[in-house]
């Protein structure tokens, strides 16, 4: 699969305010997409009810102020798309995925990773940086305590 740009969307606050909140899904719920065409033929799209979830999330998100991409699991990713999700450089990802910590493999000269890889890695540091900063919060709690 071609690695794509990953392309975030929002909205800005004068469609925010215009647009009103999706009321919460419950189930048994039906959500059908309605569009209506410049030369007024209209549409009508039954959604499966993962898709409504989706969707459902997707407008909160962006009512919400958010920026929001919608990307496939086995979408792969260039270094620089990674290093987006991940918010580090993009060197420091390509040294991620020499170390092999990243699973990556050429097209061509050029190196991708799968969205699916890169949001483990990103669960795996988000991990890391939870459990330092509670060391932090801990060896300064007892700083504290018991002085310097």
């Amino acid at each position: 699969m071609a690695s794509q740009l990953v392309k975030f969307a929002g909205l800005s606050d004068q469609d925010r305010k215009r647009v009103t909140p999706l009321p919460k899904l419950t189930a048994g719920d039906r959500v059908e997409l309605h569009v209506r065409r410049r030369d007024g033929h209209d549409d009508t799209l039954a959604l499966p009810p993962a898709a409504a979830t989706v969707v459902e999330a997707l407008i909160d998100r962006l009512l919400s102020g958010e920026r929001v991409a919608v990307l496939a699991e086995e979408q792969e990713l260039s270094p620089t798309e990674a290093s987006n999700i991940l918010g580090m450089s993009r060197p420091l990802v390509v040294l991620r995925m020499d170390r092999g910590d990243l699973p990556f493999r050429y097209v061509g000269k050029h190196r991708r990773a799968s969205l699916k890889d890169v949001l483990a890695l990103k669960v795996r540091l988000d991990a890391q940086r939870g459990a330092i900063e509670a060391l932090v919060d801990d060896a300064e709690e007892l700083r504290v305590q018991y002085g310097a």
